[in-house]
Protein backbone atom coordinates (compact mmCIF):
# COMPACT_ATOMS: atom_id res chain seq x y z
CA UNK A 1 0.00 0.00 0.00
CA UNK A 2 2.91 2.03 0.61
CA UNK A 3 4.42 1.68 -2.62
CA UNK A 4 1.09 2.45 -4.21
CA UNK A 5 0.65 5.64 -2.52
CA UNK A 6 4.34 6.34 -3.16
CA UNK A 7 3.78 6.07 -6.93
CA UNK A 8 0.30 8.21 -6.81
CA UNK A 9 2.47 11.24 -4.92
CA UNK A 10 4.92 11.11 -7.70
CA UNK A 11 2.58 10.99 -10.45
CA UNK A 12 0.88 13.86 -8.86
CA UNK A 13 4.04 16.22 -8.30
CA UNK A 14 5.27 15.33 -11.67
CA UNK A 15 1.89 16.46 -13.32
CA UNK A 16 1.86 19.73 -11.16
CA UNK A 17 5.50 20.26 -13.00
CA UNK A 18 4.73 19.51 -16.83
CA UNK A 19 1.25 21.88 -16.09
CA UNK A 20 3.74 24.58 -15.19
CA UNK A 21 6.08 24.04 -17.95
CA UNK A 22 3.50 23.81 -20.32
CA UNK A 23 1.97 27.05 -19.36
CA UNK A 24 5.06 29.21 -20.58
CA UNK A 25 6.67 30.43 -17.46
CA UNK A 26 9.60 32.73 -18.75
CA UNK A 27 12.71 32.46 -16.54
CA UNK A 28 11.56 36.34 -15.11
CA UNK A 29 8.57 35.13 -13.74
CA UNK A 30 10.79 32.77 -11.27
CA UNK A 31 12.39 36.50 -10.54
CA UNK A 32 8.94 37.72 -9.75
CA UNK A 33 7.86 34.85 -7.98
CA UNK A 34 10.45 34.57 -5.70
CA UNK A 35 10.21 38.44 -4.96
CA UNK A 36 6.01 38.10 -3.94
CA UNK A 37 7.43 35.67 -1.38
CA UNK A 38 9.73 38.39 0.02
CA UNK A 39 6.53 40.22 1.25
CA UNK A 40 4.33 39.14 4.51
CA UNK A 41 0.97 40.97 3.53
CA UNK A 42 -0.29 41.52 0.53
CA UNK A 43 1.67 42.52 -2.50
CA UNK A 44 2.64 46.52 -3.32
CA UNK A 45 2.26 47.99 -6.61
CA UNK A 46 3.32 46.98 -9.75
CA UNK A 47 5.02 50.05 -10.06
CA UNK A 48 6.75 49.20 -6.81
CA UNK A 49 7.74 45.54 -8.17
CA UNK A 50 8.78 46.81 -11.06
CA UNK A 51 11.29 49.31 -9.60
CA UNK A 52 12.98 46.61 -7.23
CA UNK A 53 13.39 44.34 -9.99
CA UNK A 54 14.29 46.63 -12.86
CA UNK A 55 11.48 45.40 -15.13
CA UNK A 56 8.55 47.44 -16.65
CA UNK A 57 5.24 47.27 -15.38
CA UNK A 58 3.94 45.51 -17.94
CA UNK A 59 6.93 43.14 -17.71
CA UNK A 60 5.69 42.44 -13.92
CA UNK A 61 1.82 42.08 -15.38
CA UNK A 62 2.68 39.85 -17.68
CA UNK A 63 4.78 37.73 -15.25
CA UNK A 64 1.78 37.55 -12.30
CA UNK A 65 -0.78 36.37 -15.04
CA UNK A 66 1.32 33.34 -15.87
CA UNK A 67 2.49 32.62 -12.32
CA UNK A 68 -1.49 32.71 -11.84
CA UNK A 69 -2.16 30.46 -14.86
CA UNK A 70 0.56 27.72 -13.49
CA UNK A 71 -0.83 28.38 -10.06
CA UNK A 72 2.22 29.75 -8.34
CA UNK A 73 0.12 32.32 -7.46
CA UNK A 74 -3.26 32.64 -5.62
CA UNK A 75 -5.81 34.25 -7.56
CA UNK A 76 -6.94 38.25 -6.44
CA UNK A 77 -9.49 36.39 -3.50
CA UNK A 78 -6.25 35.69 -1.93
CA UNK A 79 -4.84 38.82 -2.53
CA UNK A 80 -2.34 37.39 -5.39
CA UNK A 81 -0.57 36.01 -2.52
CA UNK A 82 2.19 33.32 -3.87
CA UNK A 83 1.24 29.47 -3.07
CA UNK A 84 4.43 28.59 -1.32
CA UNK A 85 4.35 24.47 -1.75
CA UNK A 86 3.89 24.96 -5.09
CA UNK A 87 6.36 27.15 -5.86
CA UNK A 88 8.36 25.38 -3.44
CA UNK A 89 7.41 21.57 -5.62
CA UNK A 90 8.39 23.37 -8.86
CA UNK A 91 12.14 24.80 -7.57
CA UNK A 92 13.33 21.66 -6.19
CA UNK A 93 12.02 19.39 -9.16
CA UNK A 94 11.56 21.96 -12.02
CA UNK A 95 13.53 24.66 -12.56
CA UNK A 96 16.43 22.97 -13.28
CA UNK A 97 14.40 21.42 -16.44
CA UNK A 98 12.21 24.49 -17.68
CA UNK A 99 15.10 26.78 -17.31
CA UNK A 100 18.60 24.61 -17.21
CA UNK A 101 21.86 26.62 -16.31
CA UNK A 102 23.71 28.19 -19.08
CA UNK A 103 27.79 28.43 -19.12
CA UNK A 104 30.19 31.27 -20.13
CA UNK A 105 33.82 31.94 -20.04
CA UNK A 106 35.84 33.31 -17.36
CA UNK A 107 34.63 36.69 -16.11
CA UNK A 108 34.00 39.19 -13.81
CA UNK A 109 30.88 39.17 -11.69
CA UNK A 110 28.41 38.71 -9.12
CA UNK A 111 29.04 35.51 -7.29
CA UNK A 112 26.20 33.47 -6.87
CA UNK A 113 25.13 29.56 -6.32
CA UNK A 114 27.37 28.44 -3.71
CA UNK A 115 30.02 31.23 -4.13
CA UNK A 116 27.58 33.40 -2.96
CA UNK A 117 25.21 33.85 0.67
CA UNK A 118 24.70 32.00 2.50
CA UNK A 119 25.65 28.64 0.74
CA UNK A 120 29.23 30.14 0.67
CA UNK A 121 29.14 29.95 4.67
CA UNK A 122 28.69 26.53 4.39
CA UNK A 123 30.62 25.02 1.36
CA UNK A 124 34.52 25.37 1.07
CA UNK A 125 35.25 27.06 -1.58
CA UNK A 126 37.56 24.64 -4.16
CA UNK A 127 40.34 26.07 -6.07
CA UNK A 128 38.20 26.25 -9.57
CA UNK A 129 36.90 29.20 -10.36
CA UNK A 130 33.35 30.62 -8.93
CA UNK A 131 30.21 30.90 -10.43
CA UNK A 132 29.37 34.43 -11.12
CA UNK A 133 26.82 36.14 -12.82
CA UNK A 134 28.32 38.66 -15.52
CA UNK A 135 28.06 42.17 -14.61
CA UNK A 136 29.93 44.89 -15.28
CA UNK A 137 30.42 46.48 -11.86
CA UNK A 138 30.81 42.83 -10.24
CA UNK A 139 34.87 42.53 -8.35
CA UNK A 140 34.76 38.67 -8.39
CA UNK A 141 36.53 37.02 -11.41
CA UNK A 142 34.81 33.13 -12.18
CA UNK A 143 32.80 31.21 -14.61
CA UNK A 144 29.91 33.23 -16.19
CA UNK A 145 26.60 31.73 -14.96
CA UNK A 146 24.11 33.19 -16.79
CA UNK A 147 21.29 34.43 -14.63
CA UNK A 148 17.48 33.93 -14.59
CA UNK A 149 17.14 37.42 -16.48
CA UNK A 150 19.01 40.16 -17.08
CA UNK A 151 18.26 42.40 -14.28
CA UNK A 152 18.73 39.54 -11.90
CA UNK A 153 21.88 41.41 -10.32
CA UNK A 154 20.97 44.43 -9.81
CA UNK A 155 17.70 43.38 -8.13
CA UNK A 156 20.17 41.12 -5.71
CA UNK A 157 21.96 43.69 -4.88
CA UNK A 158 19.35 45.88 -4.09
CA UNK A 159 17.78 42.96 -1.75
CA UNK A 160 20.11 40.73 0.21
CA UNK A 161 16.81 38.10 0.80
CA UNK A 162 16.17 38.23 -2.40
CA UNK A 163 19.81 37.73 -3.31
CA UNK A 164 19.69 34.56 -1.38
CA UNK A 165 17.19 33.33 -2.76
CA UNK A 166 18.21 33.87 -6.57
CA UNK A 167 21.41 32.51 -5.49
CA UNK A 168 19.71 29.43 -3.83
CA UNK A 169 18.27 28.58 -6.86
CA UNK A 170 21.08 28.53 -9.22
CA UNK A 171 22.89 26.09 -6.84
CA UNK A 172 19.76 23.76 -7.17
CA UNK A 173 20.16 24.54 -11.31
CA UNK A 174 23.66 24.36 -11.62
CA UNK A 175 25.08 22.77 -8.42
CA UNK A 176 26.60 19.28 -7.19
CA UNK A 177 24.70 16.44 -5.39
CA UNK A 178 25.78 17.92 -1.94
CA UNK A 179 25.75 21.35 -3.21
CA UNK A 180 21.57 20.88 -4.00
CA UNK A 181 20.82 19.09 -0.98
CA UNK A 182 21.86 21.68 1.34
CA UNK A 183 20.42 24.69 -1.04
CA UNK A 184 17.08 23.21 -1.41
CA UNK A 185 16.70 22.40 2.65
CA UNK A 186 17.69 26.56 2.63
CA UNK A 187 15.24 27.40 0.15
CA UNK A 188 12.43 25.32 1.81
CA UNK A 189 13.71 27.12 5.31
CA UNK A 190 13.12 30.91 3.73
CA UNK A 191 9.88 30.49 1.81
CA UNK A 192 8.02 29.89 4.87
CA UNK A 193 10.01 31.91 7.73
CA UNK A 194 7.79 34.90 8.69
CA UNK A 195 10.66 36.35 10.67
CA UNK A 196 13.38 35.75 7.87
CA UNK A 197 11.02 38.04 5.31
CA UNK A 198 9.93 40.81 8.40
CA UNK A 199 14.01 41.38 8.81
CA UNK A 200 14.14 41.57 5.11
CA UNK A 201 11.83 44.15 4.89
CA UNK A 202 12.84 46.18 7.72
CA UNK A 203 16.69 46.54 6.16
CA UNK A 204 15.15 47.76 2.76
Amino acid sequence: MWIAFSIVCKCIRYSRIANVERMSLKPQDIIVALNLCTYERKRPPISMIAADLNMSPSEIHAAIKRLQQARLLHGSELHEKPNISAIEEFLLHGVKYAFPAEHGEVTRGLPTSFAAPPLKDEIAPGDDFPPVWPWRDGDTRGFALQPLYRTAPAAALRDPFLYELLALVDAIRDGRARERKIAEKELISRLRSENVKAQSRAAR
